[in-house]
């Protein structure tokens, strides 16, 4: 209980600060929405759409289109591949705005475990990054880390659950391989079987800067099997 009182009590304070004013790339505000679709039993379809701003949501920074599709070749190990679609939307040394347009494949494999009845998820994914204002190509490599902690004890209704995640982004075709590095601290409530609310902090440090989001995310899980089944 202490446990989810504190982790509680850290995610309000985060989203206070946020309230009380932002600036840019110090203080940004990250929305998503977040399907997954089991479509058989071995593949699952996961789609998501994301809008960042550089305040709490009108002076936008980002938004995007994913989705791809995995398929289990062995347990716990699901190769992907997928696209997105991307608006980026940056500040010039004039106060202008630069608008960018990117389209972007991808491959992933991610590895899933548990220690107890704490997930643990490792990702791998390349991309091909195409993007426009200017034309430019970019190979960009991706890991994630990503741990789901319950708070419920066994055999109870989970309620809550804690998230914490580090993904680090290398370049390929770049001078500096560097791009970035996301850390990501957060608290899931579950509102019904199947969705959950999730609010987090993220901080993500690049060669010369550092962003911090405040993250608020909704997502549902469906089992499409079972239209095939009737």
């Amino acid at each position: 209980m202490k446990t989810k009182l504190t982790l509680t009590f850290i995610i309000v304070t985060v989203f206070a600060g946020f309230s009380k004013g932002q600036s840019r790339d110090n203080y940004n505000m990250w929305f998503q929405y977040l399907m997954t679709a089991q479509v058989s039993d071995k593949s699952t379809l996961t789609a998501l759409t994301q809008y960042r701003s550089f305040d709490l949501a009108y002076d936008t920074r980002l938004f995007l289109l994913n989705a791809y599709l995995d398929y289990e070749v062995a347990k716990g190990v699901k190769p992907a591949a997928g696209a997105m679609f991307l608006v980026l939307e940056s500040y010039n040394s004039d106060n202008t705005k630069r608008i960018r347009y990117e389209k972007r494949p991808f491959q992933q494999v991610t590895l899933e475990s548990n220690i107890g009845r704490t997930s643990i998820s490792n990702r791998f994914r390349v991309e091909e990054r195409f993007l426009n204002n200017p034309d430019e190509f970019i190979v960009r490599i991706r890991y994630l880390l990503s741990i789901r902690i319950p708070f419920n004890r066994k055999g109870e209704k989970e309620k809550l659950y804690g998230i914490l995640k580090n993904e680090i982004r290398m370049n390929m075709v770049k001078d500096e391989p560097f791009d970035s590095n996301r850390i990501t601290a957060g608290l899931g409530i579950k509102v019904g079987r199947n969705s959950a609310i999730e609010l987090a902090f993220i901080n993500q440090l690049e060669t010369g800067k550092t962003s911090n989001y405040g993250f608020l995310g909704f997502r549902n899980n469906f089992d499409w099997r079972k239209k095939e089944k009737q």
